[in-house]
């Protein structure tokens, strides 16, 4: 079981692969079951070449044209943005407006600003492209006000900021679970099957191959700020509790509809250690919505590797949503762990069980989702779910989380 655990972290902290040769000298394992030497091969750059070759769709794919969307973070202090799902053709203007009305301030005094490191600013005018602009990784896009002298604090102490708690509670759990799971739907449904080949096989990443996968990521990230910032930016204890209560609701609705993705994430942001300290707020659940919590928390129980989850997700009928990261993990274990190459021959055993593994896509993707509408429709729920207002800034949470309930 260790020598599993170091062979499952050897990825992310590659020190460790001392520490595995020693176990492979105590356990008397054969050299073929040790982690590749990442070592510039020709044979493994060949390799990776015979799969850039094969699908001709993935090079016009790297290239953003006008119709490709992608997530742009638009900052609204130095650790929270809103996350803006748009087309990179999306003009200064038209992102102005969805942030205007997410953070409900006033789009003609605001405007949108890239933000070099350096601190140099640069006005975007209302017809410039937004996201490319912004797209250089030297720069920031944040909102500030017309004058340009100062950038907003929407988290500040003040009336408004108790309304937005107020706003999610009024709506309905089941219909903002829905929501979440067909904005999801619309992005594992994008993924290409060989993305996840190019995200394991490539150390540098290959971002231009991974763009949809990297979007559902960068979601299930963002799902999980979401929850604990809404959390964490409620004052009001009574309120606060009901958000608490919301958030279970919502995940065991998002279990319902199939969506893991989503259900892992609210899970796991209820258990961030910034909200899981919050003793007041915890000790005010009613028992019902504790044991309902407790049955959700075992599914995403990581021993005997996520058997719990593996065995509930195999029960479930497709269409589903899995829980992507583990499925990723999954793939780069058998990648990690197994070599390429044996004695100059192709290890065909490896290439099929990461086939298996990624071909597992298409069997969760057998059916569509019937896209089912929320029954009331809510004029605030479609934007509130697809353009999430997070803190990014583990500090400023924890400051937040002092802030409602010190020591």
């Amino acid at each position: 079981t260790i020598y599993r655990n170091v062979l499952d972290d050897v990825y992310e902290y590659p020190i460790l692969e001392k520490d595995l040769k020693e176990f492979q000298k105590i356990l008397g394992m054969h050299r073929r079951h040790t982690v590749d030497e990442y070592s510039p091969h020709r044979k493994n750059k060949t390799f990776f070449h015979q799969f850039s070759v094969k699908e001709n769709w993935l090079q016009h794919r790297g290239t953003l044209n006008e119709t490709e969307e992608i997530f742009c973070r638009v900052y609204i202090t130095e650790h929270s943005y809103v996350s803006v799902k748009a087309q990179v053709s999306t003009s200064a203007q038209e992102i102005l407006k969805i942030v205007a009305e997410k953070i409900q301030y006033p789009e003609e005094e605001l405007a949108l600003v890239t933000v070099a490191f350096s601190g140099e600013k640069h006005e975007l005018q209302p017809n410039d492209l937004a996201i490319s602009k912004s797209f250089e990784s030297s720069s920031r896009m944040f909102v500030y006000r017309k004058d340009l002298t100062d950038s907003l604090n929407p988290f500040a102490e003040n009336e408004e900021l108790q309304q937005r708690s107020v706003r999610i509670l009024g709506i309905n759990t089941w219909d903002l679970a829905l929501e979440l799971t067909n904005f999801d739907w619309s992005l594992f449904n994008a993924i290409h099957e060989q993305e996840l080949i190019y995200f394991t096989f490539s150390r540098q990443g290959s971002a231009e191959n991974t763009e949809n996968l990297s979007l559902l990521l960068q979601r299930c990230n963002e799902v999980q700020l979401w929850v604990a910032t809404e959390i964490l930016l409620c004052s009001q204890l009574c309120k606060r509790v009901q958000l608490v209560k919301k958030f279970i609701k919502i995940a065991a609705h998002c279990k319902a509809q199939r969506n893991l993705n989503s259900f892992f994430a609210i899970v796991m942001g209820l258990n961030t250690a910034s909200v899981s300290r919050l003793s007041q707020t915890w000790e005010k659940i009613p028992g019902k919505f504790k044991k309902l919590f407790t049955e959700l928390e075992s599914l995403t129980d990581p021993s005997l590797n996520h058997k719990a989850y593996r065995d509930a997700f195999k029960k479930m009928k497709s269409p589903k949503i899995p829980f992507m990261p583990l499925l990723l993990k999954d793939v780069t274990f058998i990648h990690e762990g197994n070599k390429t190459f044996l004695d100059n021959l192709v290890n065909f055993e490896k290439l099929h069980m990461i086939a298996d593994t990624v071909r597992s896509l298409r069997h969760c993707r057998n059916n569509q989702f019937g896209n089912e509408v929320p029954s009331k429709e809510h004029h605030e729920l479609k934007p509130y779910i697809h353009h999430l207002h997070v803190i990014d800034n583990q500090q400023a949470l924890f400051e937040l989380s002092h802030r409602i309930e010190p020591r």
